[in-house]
């Protein structure tokens, strides 16, 4: 078994509360009119993380997305400075046997040493165009038809539940409704813990089709908004259609005595499936902010849904937390009992893959 991995601590990954005027203008006069990330590589063998993450946005260009706090800043190499002011100083290295190198902020760039690449994140990111062009009709008819028959099952389902609804049951239907919920967020974040760390975009059937979009949304996190109404929620509506769809059919065999009993299960169910349906509106919602309906605001806001920054504490790379995106009601909890961790390194203990090796991958594309 191999030891621990170092994990930053949970207050330094909470990026969302707090940034610095001095931090706020060296981001700016760094990312001029392009929002990028710049980050530095370790390979394997400097034994730390993959990219230190000075400036991730997703802000869909309302503002600085997260990064280091004050008093947290992310690892930097031996021997290098940075300038954030709005003159073309720059950067300064040394420390490699040479007088320094100096590299504008305006202007051309200095040419690179070999091996270090500038990451851009967004729709002109290498990989990010690569994994959109990856978009396919077949894809395309299985949501639709993933949307339609979901819808249907729905509402077939809720005139029976209306139908068949007792005042004695209410108290019963509340608790339904918030298991639902929490099941929904948890399985939200399995789902969305699996994809993100394990499998590869080269997979058969899978790969293309439901890893894909995980790939593209650490790279060009605001390419969800700009997805439609079927692309976005297609997959969710898929996964309901079975459990649906046994609804429906335990309704219609079923006599109403045996309805009766069963009822606050079957709300129970109605429950998960609404909020298994609707996660990945509410994580696009999380990424968008403007033109959001005044309602969706107040629900983000009362932490009802998944707000906006809390989403953000899951984009700050490696993306290795804050997994939940239906409420994110459990991600607090889970994060303190290190839940995530302890399954990625007793699967890379016995299979000895690299978790989110393949997204790295990716995130590292540059032709």
């Amino acid at each position: 078994m191999r030891s621990p991995r170092a994990r930053p601590s949970l207050a330094a990954r909470r990026t969302d509360t707090h940034v610095s005027p001095r931090r706020l203008a060296a981001a700016l006069s760094e990312l001029g009119s392009d929002w990028s990330v710049r980050g530095d590589s370790a390979g394997p063998e400097a034994g730390g993380s993959v990219m230190a993450a000075r400036l991730v946005n997703e802000d869909g260009g309302g503002g600085c997305g997260p990064g280091p706090e004050a008093g947290s800043q992310a690892p930097r190499e031996t021997g290098r400075t940075e300038a954030g002011s709005g003159s073309p100083t720059g950067r300064t290295e040394a420390g490699s046997g040479e007088p320094g190198r100096t590299e504008a902020r305006s202007g051309s760039p200095a040419p690179r040493e070999p091996g270090r690449t500038e990451a851009r994140w967004g729709p002109q990111h290498a990989g990010a165009r690569e994994l959109a062009g990856l978009y396919s009709p077949g894809k395309r008819c299985q949501e639709w038809t993933s949307v339609l028959l979901c819808f249907s099952l729905m509402a077939f389902n809720f005139v029976h539940l209306l139908a068949n609804f007792h005042f004695c049951h209410l108290w019963f239907i509340l608790l339904a409704v918030v298991a639902g919920i929490l099941t929904a967020d948890f399985a939200s974040g399995f789902v969305h813990w699996g994809a993100d760390t394990w499998g590869s975009v080269e997979l058969p059937i899978v790969g293309k089709a439901f890893i894909r979009p995980f790939r593209e949304h650490h790279i060009d996190p605001t390419a969800i908004t700009r997805h439609d109404f079927i692309e976005t929620n297609g997959d969710n509506c898929m996964l309901t259609i079975v459990p649906l769809g046994i609804m429906a059919i335990s309704f219609l065999t079923l006599s109403p005595v045996e309805v009766y009993h069963s009822y606050p299960w079957f709300c129970y169910v109605f429950a998960l499936a609404i909020f298994v349906t609707l996660t990945n509106q509410i994580h696009k919602w999380s990424h968008t902010y403007f033109g959001l309906p005044g309602w969706v605001v107040f629900l983000q806001n009362c932490h009802i849904i998944l707000p906006r920054k809390h989403h953000r504490i899951h984009h700050v790379s490696p993306h290795e937390t804050y997994f939940c995106i239906t409420t994110g009601w459990l991600n607090y909890p889970l994060e303190k009992l290190g839940f995530w961790p302890t399954l990625e390194d007793f699967i890379q203990s016995v299979t000895g893959e690299k978790p989110r090796a393949d997204d790295l991958k990716w995130a590292h594309k540059v032709n």
